[in-house]
């Protein structure tokens, strides 16, 4: 049962090196994190950067302890139990110290990405950029023996050949697995909600582990900030959380008003184990433009909110670094570029990405500057402070049951949800194999009561405003006739 850990190695730890994160693997086995993903290490010009601007696909960037050091810190990682995946970017490279273009038609200008002309993966020549970037891609498996990848933007990869370049990597990714008898995963980062990425080639997709899917996180976030600005606006209904909950994508070839067209295709069918799922990340953390984390945007209640809906959800849970004890510095955008241009370039842009978003007032932090970066770093030092452990002990309990199989009959076909606009309440059951397990997730600002048939008895899993997760009251063992649900809150029952 997979459960990713996001993080970026240079500010995980005051070092920002591969043999620091070791000294916090104890703290991620307590967690009960299985799955370490680090963004992208790919060599970037400077010090300071998310990894997005690596211009060497082949090279471990040097400031993070270069080849040796990630080799030992994968080694150690395997030794202690944890599979690792690396972000890698094959949509685009970095703006500066990006030399490919003088060593052969690496990119095309026959389509346009974000980041300017797109990779050359269907134009003239084609092959042989295809094989580069598949090259790097099962070096990082082979050689550096990490267990899967995971695939940035994958909608700016623009390939319009018979063979699809993902498809393609995905066979070879499967011909490598033959070779070393190790089992690896691709996982897709996309805004198309396109099942093809996952389905398998017999039925024409590309064959991918997984995709995340942005749509839960967003339904999540507006239902507790009551944000709509940007692509907030599509969602911030119950209906949509209860629609996520139960099959991953809103969007589903429905129209979505701020994009003004249908999107995506229905997901019915698919395992809900290859979507994978989150309540924060380091695009929709950083990509604010104060870079304000949850816990600097909802109540204490409310993220233990969020994280019950996580890690109780039928999919795969991502956490990003120091989520797990309600980590309130930010997670800022930085870079470290030589070239003064590209620097006032950069400055300008990153404003000019926020023209959709109403944030509250603030200094616009500078990409440039080391404060940005040094502000990023989370703080260790959570264990004095009742909320933040409180918080990591919830957490703990929530991947624990997840652990031992309670909410598996969520990822069945038998759940049910039933919701509420004006209560902001969802609920959600399914059949286990002896009982039926119950959910309630309160996201009004009232009460919820809770009426159970008077033969019957629940038996509670756990209730997060409970006097044990810093909550208001004591919830007994045995739910029986009505239960109050308070506001901000989940609980979970079996019967």
């Amino acid at each position: 049962d997979m459960v990713i850990y996001e993080f970026h190695v240079g500010t995980f730890t005051p070092e920002g090196t591969f043999e620091a994160i070791i000294e916090k693997l104890p703290h991620l086995k307590e967690l009960g994190v299985n799955t370490l993903e680090l963004m992208p290490i790919a060599q970037f010009p400077g010090n300071r950067n998310w990894g997005y601007d690596g211009v060497y696909p082949y090279a471990t960037q040097d400031s993070y302890g270069g080849e040796a050091g990630l080799k030992n810190f994968i080694d150690t990682c395997h030794e202690r139990g944890f599979s690792v995946i690396l972000d890698v970017v094959y949509n685009h490279l970095g703006p500066e110290g990006n030399y490919l273009s003088q060593f052969g038609p690496y990119f095309t200008d026959k389509y346009h990405t974000p980041w300017g002309s797109a990779i050359n993966f269907d134009d003239k020549y084609s092959d042989h950029v295809r094989n580069f970037f598949i090259g790097s891609a099962l070096m990082w498996l082979e050689e550096f023996h990490f267990d899967g990848l995971r695939l940035d933007a994958v909608h700016e990869i623009i390939d319009r050949g018979a063979r699809h370049f993902l498809k393609e990597l995905s066979e070879e990714v499967d011909n490598l697995e033959k070779k070393t008898g190790r089992h690896y995963v691709l996982i897709a980062e996309s805004d198309l909600n396109d099942i093809r990425l996952v389905t398998d080639y017999d039925h024409g997709g590309y064959g991918l582990e997984g995709q995340w899917v942005d749509d839960f996180h967003h339904a999540v976030h507006t239902v507790l900030t009551g944000e709509d600005a940007g692509y907030y606006k599509d969602y911030g209904k119950m209906e949509f959380l209860a629609k996520s909950f139960e099959q991953g994508f809103i969007y589903d070839g429905i129209y979505s008003e701020f994009r003004k067209k249908s999107v995506g295709n229905s997901p019915k069918g698919v395992s809900k184990r290859k979507f994978v799922t989150c309540i924060q990340n380091h695009d929709q953390v950083g990509n604010r433009l104060l870079g304000e984390r949850l816990a600097q945007l909802v109540s204490f209640e409310e993220q233990k909110l969020a994280a019950g809906i996580l890690l109780t959800a039928p999919f795969v849970p991502l956490l990003f670094m120091g989520e797990e004890f309600g980590e309130k510095r930010p997670f800022r955008y930085f870079v470290s570029h030589g070239d003064p241009e590209l620097v006032k370039a950069v400055q300008e842009g990153r404003k000019r990405e926020f023209e959709y978003f109403n944030h509250k007032e603030g200094e616009f932090p500078d990409p440039q500057a080391e404060k940005t970066f040094e502000e990023s770093r989370p703080d260790w030092n959570f264990r004095g402070n009742e909320q933040k452990n409180t918080l990591f002990e919830l957490y703990k309990e929530l991947l624990r049951l997840r652990k031992e199989g309670y909410f598996q009959p969520f990822g069945s076909e038998n759940l049910e949800t039933e919701f509420s606009e004006e209560k902001k309440v969802l609920q959600v059951s399914a059949l286990g194999r002896d009982h039926r397990l119950h959910a309630v997730y309160n996201f009004g600002k009232d009460p919820f009561v809770l009426d159970i048939s008077e033969e019957k008895k629940g038996e509670l899993l756990l209730a997060s405003a409970d006097k044990k997760w810093g909550g208001k009251k004591h919830f007994p063992k045995e739910i029986q006739n009505s239960t109050e649900v308070s506001e901000k809150s989940f609980l979970i029952f079996k019967i």
